[in-house]
């Protein structure tokens, strides 16, 4: 039996998460062992793990992840030093050359700097996949014949230290995409890797998905209006890319049509106050609605008339893919890997990135009740799960 190790931090609620279960449910058992080797063994997906999969939680790479006060108080001075030092380098570096997003940058530092700290894993594997940063891991840390590195976003809008990043990635056999817009951005920035990039989408369990819609009843946080009312839901984390920040100011454009909506965001993160302070701004506190992390996020999306995804960037949003799953009608914005995601007017709309156009948007959908029911309609005919993703990672492993 051929053994794989998959690698992620922890099972909190997210879209590589989901994506991830997802996998987990449809690998045949009978054919293969699995190791799941996680930073942190914790969040809410982790009871869905399949009972096959062999669950790690090492504590030495947890390091990577823990807070840097955290790790001091535990007297890991040498992890904290070089986590430390990467993020001060990744500060200077913004001041010179104002980055969109420190996040990556910073990580990608801290975790180059940390992993000549760490040991090897022992044992042996046919296949090693690194679901989500650290890659360090997967390409440094971990022995097995086949290396895939996996990415979730576009890389043409994230700021690099491209020498560093090339040499990571180029220890990885194949370097996978969840879309081909996804992967023609990292192409773009790394040309000379294009040789090892390859796509291979989210899968997803629609049985899974229709089932946890079922669970609980939210109609106390989601409540239905008058009947002109309409209720939007977005849900990812609270990032630059996630674009949450303009949602009030949207939202308010809305109002202004004299349309009455809610917008109900699920998700938490770093940018959680710079949220809350633009709901204040525009006097949003009555129609932009923080619900924070959902455990099970699909009897929201079940409850909304509307699934909004307002992003920056995307690699492939799975959340989308779930409202689609859940027949809802679906607006996105015109990020550069939005025609991956959707074809515009069938399953969904694509509206402009400018918070006007975006409200423009989402109006023209919320009078166009035939349009509504015509995307709501193909989601049905739609199959969402890309189970066939499945045999490409067999292909790889079986030679």
């Amino acid at each position: 039996m051929k053994k794989i190790i998959i690698i992620h931090s922890n099972l909190e609620i997210g879209g590589a998460e989901s994506s991830l279960i997802g996998l987990l449910q449809s690998i045949d058992y009978s054919r293969y062992e699995v190791d799941l080797l996680v930073l942190e063994k914790k969040g809410e997906l982790l009871k869905f793990v399949p009972s096959q999969v062999n669950i790690i939680e090492n504590k030495q790479y947890s390091k990577l992840v823990l807070p840097i006060k955290k790790l001091i108080k535990g007297g890991n001075f040498t992890i904290a030093f070089a986590r430390l030092k990467g993020k001060l380098k990744a500060t200077y570096e913004h001041k010179i050359k104002k980055y969109n997003d420190l996040c990556y940058i910073t990580k990608q530092y801290s975790y180059k700097n940390s992993m000549k700290f760490f040991g090897k894993l022992d044992k042996k594997y046919d296949l090693g996949i690194s679901f989500i940063d650290p890659h360090y891991i997967l390409t440094e840390k971990i022995n097995c014949n086949i290396k895939l590195g996996w990415i979730h976003t576009d890389f043409s809008r994230i700021d690099v230290n491209k020498k560093i990043d090339f040499e990571m990635w180029d220890k990885c056999d194949y370097i996978v995409s969840v879309s081909e817009a996804c992967k023609n951005g990292f192409d773009k920035k790394y040309p000379n890797l294009k040789e090892k990039s390859i796509v291979i989408e989210n899968l997803l369990s629609k049985d899974f998905i229709l089932e946890q819609s079922e669970v609980i009843d939210v109609s106390n946080e989601i409540q239905k209006g008058q009947k002109d009312s309409v209720n939007l839901l977005s849900i990812g984390r609270f990032s630059y890319a996630k674009n949450f920040d303009n949602i009030p100011q949207i939202c308010r454009n809305i109002l202004e049509k004299s349309l009455d909506v809610k917008w109900y965001i699920i998700g938490y993160g770093g940018n959680e106050e710079l949220i809350k302070s633009k709901i204040e701004e525009f006097g949003m506190q009555k129609n932009v609605i923080l619900l924070g992390k959902k455990e099970n996020p699909y009897p929201y999306i079940k409850a909304c008339d509307i699934y909004v995804q307002p992003s920056r960037y995307e690699g492939k949003a799975v959340a989308v893919r779930e409202a689609q799953i859940l027949n809802k009608p679906v607006v996105i914005t015109n990020f550069e890997t939005s025609k991956s995601q959707l074809t515009d007017g069938f399953d969904g709309v694509i509206v402009p990135m400018d918070n006007e156009g975006c409200a423009e948007g989402i109006c023209n959908l919320i009078k166009d009740k035939k349009l509504q029911q015509k995307l709501i309609e193909n989601t049905k005919i739609t199959d969402y799960t890309n189970k066939q993703e499945l045999e490409k990672i067999y292909a790889l492993l079986e030679g």
